[in-house]
């Protein structure tokens, strides 16, 4: 293989391997200006997208071990959407900008050593960001706790109006 293509086949594999995830999108039939839009949404939630031959990837792949991705045979245009953070974010972006553009449609993707389907990146799109699952598990942690309080304060509170019941009633 030539030096150049050395170089970036490295900094493809660095790419792959610096990530928290990455996904592989067909942008067959896109203009600049729409793929400049979805650049541009993707840059808002720290996400890079570069266009890049399949084979480049694949060896890529091989260089640094990730078998099921080496093995993964993609068609067309590819590109590689990477980055650290949250996943979830990103799947979404893809999904959206799919709804809007159908020239834009996700491939795949490798995320915690694992090959993705199409659907496993619509199945991601659709879980909640980070902030809301967070918040549903504290709501589920705080729930026995609130619960308790509830039962006890009741239970003082069935007392104190027995006891004012009590009062009223001798002062009469």
């Amino acid at each position: 293989m030539r030096s150049e293509k050395n170089t970036i086949v490295n900094g493809i594999g660095q790419m792959i391997a610096d990530s928290d995830y990455v996904y592989f999108v067909s942008f067959a039939g896109m203009s600049v200006k729409e793929m400049t839009k979805f650049r541009n949404e993707l840059i808002k939630i720290s996400a890079d997208c570069t266009v890049l031959k399949n084979s480049l990837i694949r060896k890529a792949a091989e260089l640094n071990n990730i078998q099921s991705l080496a093995q993964y045979l993609m068609t067309g245009d590819t590109a590689l959407i990477s980055g650290k953070g949250d996943a979830g974010a990103v799947a979404k972006v893809i999904k959206d900008f799919n709804k809007s553009n159908d020239k834009l449609a996700a491939k795949g993707g490798y995320l915690d050593g694992e090959l993705l389907n199409v659907a496993d990146v619509d199945y991601i799109a659709s879980i909640p960001p980070k902030p809301i699952l967070q918040a549903q598990l504290l709501g589920v942690l705080q729930a026995p706790a609130r619960n308790l309080a509830c039962v006890l304060n009741a239970k003082a509170a069935t007392i104190v109006n027995v006891l004012n019941n009590y009062q009223e009633k001798l002062d009469q």
